[in-house]
């Protein structure tokens, strides 16, 4: 720590520490369609708060009763119950200028005086930082941070000048802006990529427009592919030539299987092994788990579907991997890899029915997942959708690999940024050693 550094508690450079409303102060019968947004756990994964999953909202009267509850641009966002640990601060460019944060949450409004909350934010995410908001934790039910505010007002925190505040916080800033652009460029990619298969595969919208007398609106050779009219099938019109058929008749499906739990490893030893939880993620996960004997396994490429509580969550495969009894790799027997997945991602709502139906949680068997229902198109089509989409994933995968060492550059640069260990002019040369 610098000698212009010092350390002080939250209460010492904030203007308020206060909790949430009581639950029943929000109720799914106060919502309405516009007015007051309300900050839940789903927008504070990040550093900034995240808006992507949308709102619920209560009218301004009622957000007015609430008064200590109401947040604005700059304040700190904790979770003091159920995914303790959260942090995030809102943003100057926030969609709004006020919220109100839910009953799980509390929150600091820093002086700006004495400190950013941008760099509070980047203290709370590093191990120290979470060691200390955790450590007055309790474990009895539901996980809880016992006394939240009063706590939090003793937590004691590193203070460098507020220059030095904004150069680490633009330094840091910057890796997550990039992280956030490639998310964000993933997500509209994947939506360009689910509309293609819905409109060809579930609309039939090419075959609507050619019985229709109507332009496809695609080039010659493609249109062509689709016929131009519908026949009646078992379950209702589908597309001349193509035929309604099941999952296990057109795709190839291996069910996982756990390995013995002592082949098990978290120093890269072995495969990747995905049990289909969600702690471990799919093809991208937090937290690396490995295995020296795998049972099951799946090939780049292939999509993978839990099977286990929940079931049908879907990802693809970016590597060979082992698959545990949680998970399915499953690939269209033509060998295309974007058509598998896309289609998988479109059977929500037939795994939906297995959800719930397990004896103690819910799961889909292989004969079940066999047995659902599927629409066949001729191969012609499906070769094409892969010609166009399978450029997607790929850049889709790109921009994960990026997204995920930008994190990891991050995650080492900011404890030592924080602590003081590292200067800015250092942080600076060593971004500029790596082309950032």
């Amino acid at each position: 720590m610098g000698s212009d550094w010092h350390v002080a508690t939250i209460a010492e450079v904030s203007e308020k520490v206060a909790m949430g409303p009581f639950g029943s102060s929000i109720k799914v019968e106060t919502f309405v369609p516009d007015g007051v947004p309300i900050i839940s756990g789903q927008h504070l994964h990040s550093f900034r708060l995240d808006e992507s999953p949308g709102f619920n909202f209560i009218t301004p009267e009622h957000a007015d009763r609430l008064k200590n509850a109401n947040v604005q641009r700059g304040d700190v966002i904790f979770t003091h119950a159920g995914n303790i640990g959260q942090v995030s601060f809102i943003p100057e460019n926030s969609t709004y200028e006020r919220y109100v944060i839910s009953q799980r949450q509390f929150y600091m409004r820093p002086d700006r005086r004495h400190v950013i909350p941008e760099f509070v934010v980047y203290y709370f995410k590093t191990h120290e930082g979470q060691y200390k908001l955790l450590a007055n934790t309790a474990q009895v039910g539901v996980p809880s941070i016992a006394q939240p505010v009063t706590y939090l007002r003793t937590i004691e925190i590193p203070i460098p000048p507020l220059d030095e505040q904004r150069a680490i916080a633009h330094i840091l800033g910057t890796l997550d802006d990039k992280i956030e652009l490639n998310r964000q460029m993933n997500r509209t990619l994947e939506a360009i990529a689910r509309a293609i298969f819905k409109s060809w595969f579930v609309d039939f919208d090419p075959v609507r427009a050619k019985a229709e007398g109507r332009d496809p609106g695609l080039p010659k050779e493609i249109a062509d592919l689709f016929p131009d009219e519908f026949e009646e099938s078992e379950i209702g019109e589908i597309p001349k030539g193509w035929k309604v058929s099941t999952i296990g008749a057109e795709f190839n499906l291996v069910m996982g299987q756990s390995p013995p739990g002592q082949t098990y490893n978290e120093t890269g030893e072995g495969l990747p092994f995905f049990q289909g939880r969600k702690d471990f993620g799919f093809r991208y996960p937090s937290k690396r788990v490995y295995c020296t004997q795998p049972k099951r396994v799946a090939e780049p490429g292939d999509t993978l579907v839990s099977v286990r509580a929940p079931v049908g969550d879907v990802n693809m495969a970016a590597e060979r991997c082992c698959i545990g009894r949680g998970l399915a790799r499953i690939r269209h027997k033509s060998g295309s890899r974007s058509y598998t997945y896309y289609a998988m991602r479109m059977l929500r709502d037939d795994f939906e029915r297995f959800e719930a139906e397990g004896t103690v949680f819910g799961a889909i068997n292989k004969k079940q997942f066999e047995g659902i229902r599927w629409i066949a198109p001729p191969r012609a089509i499906i070769k094409q959708f892969e010609e166009i989409v399978c450029p997607v994933d790929e850049r889709i995968k790109s921009n994960e690999y990026e997204r995920a060492t930008l994190a990891a550059i991050r995650d080492a640069l900011m404890p030592k940024l924080i602590s003081g260990e590292l200067r800015v002019p250092d942080a600076e040369r060593i971004l500029g050693d790596k082309g950032l």
